[in-house]
């Protein structure tokens, strides 16, 4: 069966985390994803090691279904190497420092010129404008756009999210971009730029909290627990902000994770106060209706939680699925290595890797009928120099010796 990417070759330029994860998606779409890395490879191969001289769980979680060869873009040789690399790819993804590729010689009208037809996608931190030349990871991007100040409790710090949304986050939002090019390319016949900033993508990720900072105008938040509202919207712990209330309640027996996330639609407030062993609440005037619960949040979940906490959260789960409200028990990195539905669905997948023996790692989120994913390990380092080199670029056994010797690849 074809992939949905299958023919189009990917030159992956991308390092670390927001650039490999984007071109990863692309790999398991089907595209033949080139990895090139400089001659000491990607940094992230020996970060965060668990095995000595073992390609690291950040490098190998991020990079599978990849090619691997090596190339130093400094050097003459690796100038026009490059350059023939480009003109045989349909997309190329760079996530360096501003002006890195440019100053390689490689600039957008340079990369066009030899490919007229190649979408080339970039991953910055910002924008153009007074951050432009700042350094940006992970935390950074949470910090700029819009997500650190609105996560946490109003009584403590601004707080980051564990989800990657700065590096992976922006991953996704440049694949968008590089297929809606490819798209476009199919009538017009010409590539053309993509680029996405970091604190662009976290910003959009967080489109809500700006809905409701034009909100505040017009008054308090009530769907929010807080109390006092200035002029910028709160942090506000675990409340959706949302049109429907929710709060994490406590469950048995009592652990880090012993919670369940709890949200009270209208229909579902009789069933829940009898759930709770409150029946009477359905009716009592002062809760019978969303308009008169929102003023005491805080109230009606303190009675739910009476309830939950003499319950494992599994068993909150199942009570709580079982009158249709909504809920989620919050699984901890343990439970989700080990969910056998996550397992069935081929969202943790075991891959067999050459030195490490296997390692466990997600696995794609996006289900094709007709393009199944086929997780490919990632690759060592250099592992297709020959391959690319000699197999695909023509050149010679002697010159590829000559090239490692003096150290293009």
């Amino acid at each position: 069966m074809t992939k949905a990417l299958e023919g189009i070759r990917v030159l992956d330029m991308t390092h670390v985390q927001s650039g490999p994860s984007a071109t990863q998606l692309l790999g398991w779409l089907g595209a033949d994803v080139v990895k090139l890395e400089a001659p000491s490879g990607d940094i992230t191969r020996k970060q965060l090691r668990d095995l000595p001289d073992v390609d690291s769980l950040y490098f190998t979680m991020l990079n599978c279904n990849k090619r691997s060869i090596t190339l130093n873009t400094k050097s003459e040789r690796g100038k026009e190497i490059l350059t023939e690399l480009i003109r045989r790819s349909d997309v190329m993804v760079e996530n360096f420092g501003p002006g890195a590729v440019d100053r390689m010689g490689f600039t957008w009208e340079r990369i066009r010129e030899i490919n007229p037809r190649i979408v080339y996608a970039s991953i910055k931190g910002f924008g153009e404008g007074p951050y432009t030349n700042f350094k940006a990871y992970e935390v950074v991007a949470q910090a700029m756009g819009g997500s650190m100040s609105t996560t946490g409790f109003e009584d403590g710090p601004p707080l980051a999210t564990g989800a990657q949304i700065g590096d992976s986050g922006t991953g996704v939002h440049a694949v968008a971009g590089i297929l809606a090019a490819l798209f476009q390319r199919e009538s017009t016949g010409r590539g053309q730029r993509v680029n996405v900033a970091m604190q662009h993508a976290v910003l959009n990720l967080c489109r809500v909290k700006l809905r409701d900072q034009q909100r505040l105008a017009h008054g308090p938040l009530a769907e929010y627990p807080n109390e006092d509202f200035g002029d910028e919207v709160p942090r506000s712990g675990n409340a959706s902000g949302g049109g429907q209330p929710g709060w994490a309640v406590k469950c048995a027996p009592g652990g880090p994770n012993d919670y369940v996330y709890v949200i009270v639609q209208p229909v579902g407030w009789r069933p829940l106060a009898e759930l709770i062993g409150r029946p009477e609440l359905a009716d009592d005037p002062e809760w019978a209706t969303p308009e008169v619960r929102l003023p005491q949040l805080s109230k009606m979940f303190q009675l739910i939680e009476e309830w939950s906490s003499t319950l494992p959260k599994l068993r909150v789960l199942e009570e709580l699925n079982a009158h249709n409200i909504p809920c989620g028990p919050i699984l901890s990195t343990k439970e989700i290595i080990e969910d056998e539905s996550l397992v069935a669905n081929e969202m943790v997948v075991e891959v067999a890797h050459p030195q490490r023996g296997s390692f466990t790692t997600v696995g794609s989120p996006l289900k094709l009928s007709d393009s199944p994913v086929e997780m490919v390990t990632s690759p060592l380092l250099g592992e297709h120099n020959e391959e690319v080199y000699v197999g695909e670029l023509g050149l010679g056994d002697e010159e590829l010796r000559l090239l490692k010797t003096t150290g293009v690849i």
